[in-house]
């Protein structure tokens, strides 16, 4: 009686939980975004996640890795999402810019993640000792101006920017200002307000692709 009654108990127990990257990678990067690379520690990432310290390493062998799926998951949730809006045909090249720009700002100020640009954030509070990750997020940061850099050059080829539009000083002064905006957004700034600083850009537009 008593044999049959442990195995009822030990049966009712189930399946143990199968481990959610996904999830896990989300609940990652909301503290890396928050508290940035240096300031979250493993035991942080264990109680976020609520996976165990071994399930953790054997899936993305330390920190540094699980550090890496999170910039991928970044890439793949938010960042490919807004350059997408880059490459509509469909509208003209300020159009485009401003959807993009208009996006970011959705992203920087959104309640369901922590303010700012995850990768800005981040960076900002790396010490020298995380050369690695730092590289990686610098090669993200490229990433980002190439991706504006082959937009502006399309657009141009297209007709869309005068020949003596200078591509390389739009590059920057648009990704000074995303730049910018997440700062303004990690300090408490509001879509609406963020919004104000992309119709200013439409504003200055004629006068940028002439300069």
């Amino acid at each position: 009686m008593t044999t049959d009654a442990s195995g009822c108990a030990k049966k009712s127990r189930g399946r143990p939980k199968v481990f959610d990257r996904e999830a896990a990678l989300d609940k990652a990067m909301a503290l890396f975004w928050q508290h940035g690379y240096e300031a979250t520690s493993l035991a942080h990432l264990v109680e976020a996640t609520g996976a165990k310290a071994p399930t953790l390493y054997a899936e993305f062998t330390n920190k540094e890795g699980l550090f890496r799926a999170v910039l991928d998951r970044y890439i793949s949730r938010f960042a490919e999402k807004q350059e997408a809006l880059l490459f509509d045909d469909s509208k003209r090249v300020e159009e485009a810019l401003e959807s993009y720009c208009t996006e970011v700002a959705a992203c920087f100020t959104s309640t369901d993640t922590p303010a700012g640009c995850f990768i800005i954030t981040t960076s900002a509070a790396l010490a020298a000792s995380s050369e690695e990750i730092a590289s990686a997020i610098k090669a993200r940061h490229a990433q980002r101006e190439e991706t504006l850099l082959r937009f502006f050059e399309q657009r141009q080829a297209r007709g869309e920017l005068p020949a003596s539009c200078n591509i390389s000083m739009l590059v920057r002064f648009v990704s000074c200002m995303l730049h910018g905006m997440s700062v303004s957004a990690r300090e408490g700034a509001k879509c609406n307000e963020l919004r104000e600083i992309i119709q200013t850009l439409m504003r200055l537009w004629p006068q940028l692709v002439q300069a």
